[in-house]
């Protein structure tokens, strides 16, 4: 039986959080200690607590927890969506997109082109570092072969990588972000995508001014147009509502089907490669199952209720409850200093909070999603951040002050709190 309110519940989490920030603190390298590590500790330090209950009774909450159908599905979505990325890339799909876009873009608009290519290639692949390592070196080149800073450069490759990181419908912090939730995700792509849109708007209006008349050669290379086919079938049918299991399945046949008749694949090396892009997600599926089992214990305790309690003593109203769902994601974003983790955690007492106040659980995951991704790309000890200033040479606190699309959505996130945009109707899909 469930225990009630209890403050001393929460000691998992601030263990937890001294780990990974104290390492970070004393290595100076927030990625020092590996997650999973911090995590294992932290589940066994849930599990000794509470000496009133056998020690196989708490097991069994960890377990229950961990293996809910909604960590499960995650996890499978996840490995799906890591085959799907491989088997794309594997064939050449990035290098066909980034080739089309660099073959049409305009000379005079550099920085304007980058970012709306990285906002493609990040929607399309559904991975903001990906997207980095991919475009950097591009943004690279466009700053030595012109008067644009450098830094601008990598902060106009991380704002667009971070648009497709918020929205792709195959993103890792989408998916948390509707499994946690419990809505679908063409339904949160299209409330998302209206809180997200005048960012990106004037994220472009911005890089025209600052950058007009600035030019550099790009050089791009060969393209084939059929192999851009599988990211814009994945991303129709995801929109279109079918099951994301059936369309990111579909995504790794036809990626497939592209590569093995054009001659990139041969059967064996297309199992290899898919099997490598599903390993690369493992660790986050690990994650995501001991963190349920965690959070469940924490719950099973009465911590989340005292959580619940303390965060609605200040909660009065909807609007008030939404900034306190932003507010929890952005607290544990800047402590994790990993967006799909903040939402992993903050999501199951978001999800508490919006049935409380009556919040629409599209809004509910836009929020998560919106507040998340503007933490991250800002933040200089973010992966996203350290990545694209390790490959440029430069400071990663030098980024920030360009960091233009990443605040933009921050700002948007809060106006459409207060404003109540978009004005969501009902609806029944879950």
């Amino acid at each position: 039986m469930k225990n009630q309110s209890n403050g001393w519940a929460l000691l998992p989490l601030l263990l937890f959080l001294v780990i990974f920030i104290g390492s970070g603190v004393a290595t100076g390298d927030f990625y020092k200690m590996p997650i999973t590590v911090a995590l294992l500790i932290t589940a066994a330090f849930a599990l000794v607590l509470n000496r009133k209950v056998p020690f196989m009774e708490k097991v069994d909450v960890f377990t229950k927890g961990a293996g809910h159908p909604n960590i499960m599905l995650m996890a499978i979505i996840f490995i799906l969506a890591g085959a799907f990325a491989g088997a794309a890339k594997g064939m050449g799909a990035v290098d066909s997109t980034v080739n089309l876009a660099l073959s049409i873009l305009p000379q005079n608009l550099l920085m304007v082109g980058l970012f709306i290519i990285a906002c493609f290639i990040s929607l399309s692949m559904g991975t903001s570092v990906g997207t980095i390592v991919a475009l950097a070196p591009i943004g690279m080149s466009i700053s030595e072969g012109t008067g644009i800073s450098m830094a601008l450069s990598m902060a106009t490759v991380i704002g667009g990588a971070m648009f497709g990181d918020n929205l792709s419908v195959i993103s890792d912090t989408t998916i948390a972000a509707v499994r946690t939730q419990g809505t679908r995700m063409a339904d949160k792509f299209r409330t998302n995508f209206l809180i997200v849109l005048p960012a990106a708007v004037i994220t472009i209006i911005v890089l025209a001014i600052f950058t007009a008349g600035e030019q550099s050669a790009v050089n791009a290379g060969n393209y084939d147009l059929v192999k851009i086919i599988p990211y814009i079938a994945v991303l129709g049918a995801a929109l279109a509502g079918l099951n994301v299991l059936i369309v990111l399945a579909g995504g790794v046949v036809l990626s497939g089907i592209i590569g093995l008749l054009d001659g990139s694949y041969t059967f064996f090396s297309l199992i290899k490669t898919i099997a490598e892009g599903m390993s690369g997600m493992f660790e986050l599926a690990i994650i995501a199952i001991v963190i349920g089992g965690i959070v469940e214990v924490i719950r099973w305790n009465g911590g989340i209720d005292f959580l619940l309690k303390i965060v609605m003593k200040n909660i009065h109203t909807e609007k008030g409850a939404q900034f306190g769902i932003a507010s929890l994601v952005s607290l544990t974003n800047l402590s994790t200093a990993n967006n799909t983790i903040a939402i992993i955690i903050a999501g199951p007492l978001a999800k508490n909070i919006s049935e409380e106040y009556g919040i629409d659980p599209r809004k509910s995951a836009s929020i998560l999603d919106v507040f998340s991704c503007f933490i991250q790309g800002i933040i200089p000890y973010g992966a996203q951040m350290l990545a694209a200033a390790g490959l440029a040479g430069i400071s990663p606190v030098s980024i920030i002050s360009y960091s233009i699309y990443p605040i933009l959505i921050g700002i948007c996130g809060v106006l459409a709190v207060i404003f109540n945009i978009p004005r969501l109707k009902e609806t029944t899909s879950k």
